[in-house]
């Protein structure tokens, strides 16, 4: 079994990286289900854009109890009207957080932070009795890879020792109709592949200044009252959960 606390975080942030308003998505497949709901602030928008934050809520349990499968791949589609900006956004690398705790990585990659939140997740290790685990969860702006920007997810584990997990995530652009971004993220194991992400909450979103001017670290415009994004999440027993989310968008007068 593969899964992380990042499964969560990567969900909700990445899969509501373009959405705008307040959205509550909820789908079943068999004994598997997922629910996700985020707004972002504000919901109205300069005609021209402007910065972003959102705020997430995704939730993966089961039926009967048992633990969810977890997690092995994400991929999303976004609305090509919003976009992430990082020139003046400093970076930070995997070598600078490997091994970290949270509240360590925070500190050196202070002006990187671009998103916080906290994770759980559920833990069966041989033997032993099912057990919760949470986690701080950061998301760093990371270096270009290939031209293209690129976040470093953190969170620590400490089952069955303690373990920083880094899941590396790039954004490519396409031409999709209306689409224009494309993310997929390959989802590290947790706890010995024995966890299965189960919650993450999560704000993403800064606002830097540059030569006296501020910008967001995320944009958006609202094109034809709504933002757009597709995802898909791929489970370790086989099931693929499709969603489309498309909320509604004002333009500030």
């Amino acid at each position: 079994m593969r899964g992380s606390l990042l499964t969560a975080l990567a969900l909700a942030a990445l899969g509501a990286i373009l959405a705008a308003g307040a959205l509550a998505v909820r789908i079943e497949i068999g004994n598997v289900a997922v629910s996700a709901t985020a707004k972002v602030q504000p919901r109205k928008l300069p005609a021209g854009g402007g910065p972003v934050e959102l705020t997430t809520v995704t939730r993966v349990w089961t039926q009967d109890g048992s633990i969810p499968p977890t997690l092995t791949r994400l991929r999303f589609q976004f609305d090509r009207f919003a976009q992430i900006r990082t020139k003046g956004v400093p970076v930070c690398t995997i070598a600078k957080l490997a091994g970290t705790t949270p509240a360590v990585a925070r500190r050196r990659c202070r002006g990187a932070l671009v998103g916080t939140g906290t994770g759980r997740a559920r833990v069966e290790l041989p033997g032993r009795a099912p057990t919760k685990i949470s986690s701080p969860l950061s998301l760093f702006n990371g270096p270009k890879s290939r031209g293209r920007p690129t976040l470093i997810a953190h969170a620590y584990e400490t089952i069955p020792e303690p373990k920083a997990l880094l899941v590396p995530i790039a954004v490519e652009r396409v031409r999709r109709g209306r689409y224009g971004y494309r993310v997929e993220v390959e989802v590290p194991e947790i706890a010995g592949g024995y966890g299965a992400a189960t919650l993450a909450e999560a704000t993403l979103g800064r606002t830097f200044k540059r030569h006296g001017h501020s910008f967001g670290y995320i944009s958006a415009r609202c094109v034809g009252g709504r933002l757009q994004v597709f995802g898909t999440a791929s489970f370790s027993n086989g099931d693929f959960f499709p969603s489309t989310l498309a909320p509604s968008c004002g333009v500030r007068r």
